[in-house]
């Protein structure tokens, strides 16, 4: 008979299914028979878990309240001492995860071993009850909707894409369909004896289908001993998965060209006309400032231009670029865009990526500089992560190095996501190239 923690995290995961079906109804989908089937009986189902926990909790509570109170004593025989209650620590957002690839690391990938050191190493209720349901699998252990979604919540102030205003929609099977409007209606006046005039809307489709994207995170094994114990060892670890999925994100949403597997970033989304060449400095005056004042504005007029919706528009550089614009001053000594202290520019909100490179072109100096409106871009994306682990794998890190995951005393965690990336009109992008400011 299932526990009351496995009761109620069934109930979290039937609330999380029930919920992404109707964020995609209200989206504009319409379910299909099955996934109405599926509703039906998810709820029937979570009522049913809700009955059984009011009777397990009433039993508890029965249980309590019948309890006699034996008094004991201490080996003197004096009177018990009582101790100051001592607060609990605070919860670290996302440690469920971290917490259930810590316990699968300790039973060396064994399922029902990882529930038990879960549920006796205080781990907590709703990691012991996900590895309990957990089914091997070659591609690792999947990590329920209710969980993963506390560390796909927190890749948004890591990943700046995410943080400059992208929508996230979930993948229906995964795929997602999104109609945008391609062409205007004719609209016109019209006395009491002409035609209406013919509206001639044209309409489109941005399609989304899952792309898997795999992070590898080493952690040390000197971490792994005070599992479960410390909150600060749980925020390390998320923090450690978190960067990493969310750098991988930024590099595919911008700069990935969607061969093969990979999603289709900005880059090459964005449309021919919408791409513009930058002006070189060579020196700081007067005319020079101009030009790059026109250039910025340029950049703005291409969305402007075409009626763009400017819902929540942002600029993407390199942090040699920013630094280049944040620095620059005019013939007084004066900064020329003083805003950018508060992360603006023009207006609009600035987002520093390194995975915006600044060793582009045919001379390997060069930089982009990219203003979109990011509410009219999406993520669609799979509610779930698959989490898996290895003492004896290699990998590389930044400077392309191999490393030894045994050598270093360390054991590789890999996360895998599954998503892809668009904007539901390319007019909403545009890109400034050739930018060898601040080299």
């Amino acid at each position: 008979m299932p526990t009351i923690l496995e009761m109620k995290a069934r109930r979290a995961d039937i609330a999380a299914q029930v919920q992404q079906l109707a964020e995609q109804e209200q989206a504009g989908t319409e379910l299909t028979a099955e996934q109405l089937q599926q509703v039906t009986e998810l709820q029937q189902e979570f009522t049913m878990l809700g009955n059984k926990l009011a009777r397990a909790e009433a039993a508890e509570q029965m249980q309590a309240a019948a309890a006699q109170q034996v008094e004991t004593l201490n080996a003197q025989g004096a009177p018990p001492v009582l101790l100051p209650a001592t607060p609990a620590a605070p919860r670290v957002k996302g440690a469920a995860v971290a917490r259930m690839a810590m316990a699968l690391i300790q039973a060396q990938g064994n399922y029902q071993l990882a529930a038990d050191i879960a549920d006796k190493g205080g781990y907590g209720g709703e990691v012991a009850a996900a590895l309990n349901s957990a089914t091997p699998s070659a591609g690792g252990v999947l990590i329920p909707s209710n969980l993963a979604s506390e560390v796909i919540e927190l890749l948004r102030p890591k990943a700046v894409v995410r943080r400059m205003g992208t929508r996230s929609l979930p993948l229906n099977n995964g795929n997602l369909t999104l109609p945008r409007l391609k062409g205007g209606a004719a609209v016109g006046y019209i006395g009491s004896d002409t035609d209406a005039p013919v509206t001639g809307a044209e309409f489109d489709d941005l399609k989304l289908s899952s792309k898997k994207m795999a992070a590898l995170v080493p952690i040390s094994n000197d971490l792994l001993g005070h599992a479960g114990i410390s909150p600060n060892v749980d925020q390390v670890v998320v923090d450690d998965l978190t960067a990493a999925i969310g750098a991988r994100e930024d590099k595919a949403f911008i700069r990935d060209n969607g061969s093969g597997n990979l999603p289709k970033g900005l880059r090459f989304w964005v449309l021919d006309g919408n791409v513009f060449k930058a002006p070189e400095i060579k020196a700081i005056d007067a005319p020079a400032l101009q030009a790059i004042e026109n250039y910025l504005n340029q950049l703005i007029l291409a969305l402007e231009g075409v009626d763009a919706n400017m819902v929540t528009p942002g600029w993407l550089m390199s942090p040699r670029t920013f630094r280049f614009l944040e620095g620059l001053k005019d013939m007084k000594g004066n900064k020329v865009y003083p805003e950018l202290a508060t992360g603006q520019l023009k207006g609009y909100p600035v987002g520093r990526t390194t995975q915006i490179p600044n060793n582009l072109g045919e001379t390997g100096d060069e930089s982009e500089l990219y203003f979109a409106d990011f509410a009219d871009c999406f993520i669609g994306e799979d509610q779930s992560l698959l989490i898996d682990f290895s003492k004896e794998a290699t990998y590389k890190d930044n400077d392309g190095q191999v490393i030894s995951a045994f050598q270093r005393d360390q054991t590789l965690i890999r996360v895998i996501a599954k998503h892809d990336f668009g904007p539901r009109h390319r007019e909403s992008i545009a890109i400034g190239v050739g930018i060898k400011w601040g080299k």
